[in-house]
């Protein structure tokens, strides 16, 4: 299943861009930095290994942040699970060697020098 609506491309982008300059804090950056947090393929935020309660706190900030946005994005034409799905495709495309990903099957991944591996639906 495709979902390459263009305006819903278009809004996913935007908006996954905008989300992810907010996340950039330094508590963000340093567990990215870290591996002890990674991009999954829903378009969520998720917790790579042993959680602390303030790295759970985290997550859960933020992806409070991605479900508001998700949903505000939704209402050009999409659901929230299927606007969530191309965010976290373009997430995954957008991290950098070092950081943390979900693969299509399930399983952590830390990107390396070429590209991630992502779900066959992601255009």
């Amino acid at each position: 299943m495709r979902y390459g609506l263009a305006a819903l491309i278009l809004s996913v982008g935007a908006i996954a861009s905008g989300a992810a300059h907010a996340q950039r804090d330094p508590a963000y950056a340093a567990a990215r930095a870290a591996g002890q947090v990674g991009e999954q393929t829903d378009g969520y935020l998720g917790i790579v290994g042993a959680a602390t309660p303030d790295l759970r706190a985290l997550v859960n900030k933020i992806n409070i942040q991605r479900k508001a946005a998700y949903t505000q994005g939704a209402q050009a034409g999409s659901t929230v699970e299927q606007f969530a799905f191309v965010s976290g495709c373009n997430l995954i495309a957008r991290t950098e060697p070092g950081e943390m990903y979900q693969a299509p099957d399930g399983s952590w991944k830390k990107r390396g020098a070429g590209a991630p591996q992502r779900d066959p639906r992601c255009v």
